[in-house]
């Protein structure tokens, strides 16, 4: 396995921004692990699973799946759902779905195969605990609810998407709970990776603390 910078930490604290910038800065690959998860939830959705089926419905759904993560774009059964999985739909499913052991083994050799063959940053939920438990530099990227509430609603709107401001402040509790909370990998900080609060900080900012601590070898 190649090297690996893996960033965690909860919805709307701007991983993807940061790891994207980092791999670019580093002449790393980008690794998504979130997108191949909201892939994932679209699939199981429009073989018509809902939040309650069975184990074993969800790895028959599988079965019929394949997910790519290619140059930053994600790719259902071969087709290019880069924007479609940006809907609140496919997040809200995505945290619904991958606190389910089916959805979790089956991404698994996906987002590991990725650092086999080159230096990759990843970004996700469980990267630095669970997927990559040895990576070179490992990072939990938080910031409050606010914040990321403010984020995530000019995202929204610069998509297209209606924005109702309480009602994303309140999706982003809930998915802090779910996320957290289950019983699989669950959201938390590594002991060993480096906690960045990127509240009130512009992306440069945030940029240079984790370029710090990349080179601090």
């Amino acid at each position: 396995m190649k090297k690996v910078i893996a960033i965690d930490g909860p919805s709307g604290a701007g991983k993807s921004t940061i790891a994207k910038l980092i791999a670019r800065k580093l002449g790393f690959d980008y690794l998504d692990t979130g997108a191949l998860y909201r892939a994932v939830a679209i699939s199981l959705i429009k073989l018509g699973l809902k939040e309650g089926a069975s184990d074993r419905d969800i790895e028959a759904a599988l079965q019929k799946t394949d997910v790519e993560f290619n140059d930053g774009h994600i790719f259902l059964n071969g087709d290019d759902v880069s924007s479609e999985i940006r809907s609140p739909e496919a997040g809200h499913f995505a945290s619904v779905f991958s606190a389910r052991k089916p959805v979790r083994e089956f991404l698994m050799k996906t987002q590991r195969d990725s650092a086999v063959n080159a230096d990759i940053v990843a970004e996700g939920r469980d990267v630095t605990t669970v997927v990559f438990p040895h990576a070179f530099k490992k990072f939990y990227l938080d910031a409050s609810i606010e914040e990321r509430k403010k984020r995530r609603s000019l995202e929204l709107i610069s998509k297209g998407f209606e924005v109702n401001e309480d009602r994303i402040r309140q999706e982003i509790i809930e998915r802090d709970a779910r996320d957290s909370g289950r019983d699989i990998a669950p959201l938390k900080k590594a002991d060993e990776a480096c906690l960045i609060d990127s509240s009130g900080l512009s992306i440069e900012e945030v940029i240079n603390k984790l370029m710090g601590y990349i080179r601090d070898n």
